[in-house]
């Protein structure tokens, strides 16, 4: 966020954002006088939008409340960032886990030596020096109990560690699918279009780009309703998975009816004839009525096809397939257009 205002009205906004400090619990520091500081401004609609509740109801600002606000609106978390700590503080623990383990080995060594130290002197007649030792010993034991502890706890650690980041990674992979059809969403399409963008290109071989189109659809959902329309979208989105292999494209349902495959390190002919399949099995799909078996319709689809020019980004390359899908559109729909 850039902050325009003078001085003069910054100082009148400064006297607005103490009063917010004084009156919730949180601490007075960066995170809130920036959270009050946009709010006060004005500078931040959606901000002042989630405040409202909170200052209607008189509710008393804490730090975990104020975190989180300032994640939502101001600055969301890194995630990369955080993906790496998560990997350090893991590497860490290993670190500690193995550490623990040669503080046990090592003690029980010098435990081993003290006791030949301790029946040594006994054998020559220094009595006076043997509970003294002896107490060493039990020492060293109990520094040696202490230390497996450590290593069971940490190891214990360690294997709840791994296990949320098992489960981190589960949600954040359901977080970029498209729950009705299991394919990627337009979060996960916009990544994985990113990440395919800044692959170096093969000799002989492009970054392809296909988006696809269900011919009127509208006329589907209108004539059967929504719940069928979500059954052709449904049907799609697992004609798409069968015929696009996933170790070497990825599929994603772009917005409503219209979804995407990205096809790395691919020809323009290559992708066009992956769309063509999907365009021939879509047409043998028949959507049945679940009680009578009877076939209710059938769909077809519109496809477009662009491969990675010198100078494209991820605009103008969607720009290009689009403009190919919409060329299937205008010449009779149910076929597949390249750019």
């Amino acid at each position: 966020m850039n902050y325009t205002e003078s001085r003069e009205q910054s100082a009148e906004i400064l006297r607005t954002v103490l009063s917010h400090l004084g009156q919730n619990d949180a601490a007075f520091n960066p995170v809130s006088f920036a959270l009050w500081y946009e709010h006060v401004a004005g500078i931040n609609p959606d901000l002042t939008q989630a405040l409202a509740p909170l200052l209607q109801a008189g509710t008393r600002l804490n730090d975990a409340t104020v975190l989180q606000l300032f994640r939502a609106h101001i600055a969301p978390v890194d995630q990369q960032a955080v993906e790496q700590i998560s990997g350090r503080i893991a590497q860490a623990m290993v670190g500690l886990a193995e550490s623990a383990l040669r503080t046990g080995d090592d003690a029980g060594r010098f435990g081993d030596q003290l006791s030949g130290l301790a029946e040594a002197l006994k054998a020559g007649g220094v009595d006076a020096l043997s509970p003294q030792l002896n107490l060493a010993l039990e020492n060293t034991a109990g520094m040696r109990s202490s230390a497996q502890a450590l290593q069971h706890q940490v190891a214990t650690s360690r294997a709840e560690i791994d296990q949320l980041q098992a489960e981190l990674g589960r949600v954040r992979h359901e977080a970029l699918l498209d729950p009705l059809t299991r394919v990627l969403n337009r979060r996960g399409f916009d990544q994985r279009l990113a990440t395919m963008l800044q692959q170096p290109v093969e000799p002989g071989r492009s970054h392809c780009l296909i988006m696809l189109d269900i011919d009127h659809f509208k006329r589907v959902n209108d004539t059967h309703g929504h719940v069928t329309g979500d059954r052709v979208i449904q049907a799609l989105g697992e004609v798409l998975r069968a015929c696009a292999p996933a170790d070497a494209c990825s599929v994603a349902r772009y917005g409503g009816e219209e979804f995407a495959i990205l096809v790395p390190q691919s020809t323009l002919s290559q992708s066009a004839a992956l769309a063509e399949s999907v365009r021939q099995r879509t047409k043998a799909l028949k959507i049945r009525n679940r009680k009578t078996q009877d076939v209710l319709l059938t769909v077809t689809v519109s496809a477009g096809v662009a491969s990675l020019d010198a100078g494209d980004d991820a605009v103008s390359l969607i720009a290009r397939a689009d403009a190919a899908l919409y060329q299937s559109k205008q010449t009779g729909r149910d076929r597949v257009s390249c750019a």
